[in-house]
């Protein structure tokens, strides 16, 4: 449980992080969305560019079966190396906008067989 908590507070850190970055363009919001009841976690992006609409997911993270899966990860530099960085083991961090079959070939966690199965 003590790992758990721990890997929450982390999620949140770095999406709290990013959040602070408003675009310098237009009228767009960062808006923070935690559930932390099922272990969902997103930042995303709201708002206007003259006449463009902004919606949509900058960060998209989930904790499930022990792991953190990066479900997508719309920053310039990545945020898997940041939570390595924080002591989160390459193991239990799923980059789970890869296919199945090449997260292996990725250095970081594949997901468990019935995690798999549950994000398909």
């Amino acid at each position: 449980m003590e790992k758990l908590e721990t890997y929450r507070r982390y999620v949140r850190q770095v999406l709290e992080h990013y959040a602070q970055f408003k675009p310098a363009y237009g009228n767009v919001d960062m808006e923070l969305l935690f559930d932390t009841e099922r272990d969902r976690y997103q930042l995303m992006t709201v708002g206007w560019n003259g006449y463009d609409r902004f919606h949509g997911s900058l960060l998209h993270v989930d904790i499930k079966n022990g792991q953190i899966w990066i479900q997508h990860d719309g920053t310039e530099g990545g945020i898997a190396n940041e939570l390595v960085e924080m002591g989160v083991p390459k193991a239990d961090i799923v980059l789970a906008f890869h296919a199945p079959y090449k997260r292996g070939y990725t250095g970081f966690g594949t997901g468990t067989e019935s995690a798999i199965l549950q994000a398909a």
